[in-house]
């Protein structure tokens, strides 16, 4: 028996990456998925590609900076999906315009907290309700290891992070009594789409990586860690902040 079976996942960010990855993962567990991503048609086609393999997923097209979409697409996936047992927060991410915080446009910070810290906040809001009422769950947000590992030059994505670990260790205290679980990933450097485009192939190039003693990971590698954050075996673990980034913030 999967480790999710029975349970109803909710994936923002899905439709790549981690995300993605994780998707595929939690299906092949016995996840029934509700998959939410602002990329309509790479979300379509997983969720096809989640059928095609027997399992069962809903894509629905999510703008995780909107509270009306937010809202829209939580009670539409709980119209058919019925709960939702794990929500697992993986939209997100920096950009090239980041910078010191002297000099980056602060542009940039509005977006990166919108994306990363208010749409966490804007999922776990519509969840916690739903799981409260089915006696628990389990969040899994993504928080990012260069909150503990310094990298200097990514100042606002930093300071965003932090607060999405922050929120995480609150929620964890606050709704245990509901049997909530909340816990979050610190991945390093991930070999996402997105990475290897920035990188034009070559994450050596992150000074992250060069901390990174077991290399830098593959993306299924931290989805394994969402899986077991997700699911029962997990079932004494809140509040944490599990780095998976091959050794960095251990330096």
């Amino acid at each position: 028996m999967g480790r999710l079976t029975g349970k109803a996942a909710f994936i923002t960010g899905a439709a790549s990456g981690i995300g993605k990855a994780a998707a595929l993962l939690f299906a092949q567990e016995g996840a029934r998925l509700c998959l939410l991503d602002i990329a309509t048609e790479a979300g379509g086609a997983l969720a096809d590609e989640i059928a095609a393999g027997g399992g069962d997923a809903l894509f629905l097209e999510t703008d995780i900076t909107s509270e009306q979409s937010v809202s829209s697409s939580f009670e539409r996936g709980l119209a058919t999906l019925g709960e939702v047992d794990v929500l697992l927060n993986c939209a997100g991410g920096s950009s090239g315009k980041d910078g010191s915080i002297v000099d980056a446009p602060i542009e940039e910070l509005w977006r990166v907290m919108q994306l990363d810290l208010l749409g966490t906040i804007l999922t776990c809001r519509a969840a916690i309700p739903a799981m409260r009422a089915a006696g628990g769950g389990s969040i899994v947000n993504m928080s990012s290891t260069v909150t503990v590992a310094t990298v200097p030059g990514i100042d606002f994505y930093t300071a965003v992070k932090g607060g999405v670990s922050a929120l995480t260790r609150t929620l964890a205290v606050q709704h245990a009594p509901s049997r909530i679980r909340v816990n979050a990933l610190a991945p390093g450097v991930t070999m996402t789409e997105r990475v290897l485009a920035i990188s034009g192939g070559d994450v050596s190039r992150f000074p992250l990586a060069s901390k990174q003693v077991l290399g830098p990971a593959k993306p299924h590698e931290v989805a394994a860690a969402a899986l077991f954050l997700a699911s029962d075996d997990a079932a004494m673990v809140t509040g944490v902040v599990l780095p998976v980034d091959g050794g960095a913030s251990a330096w």
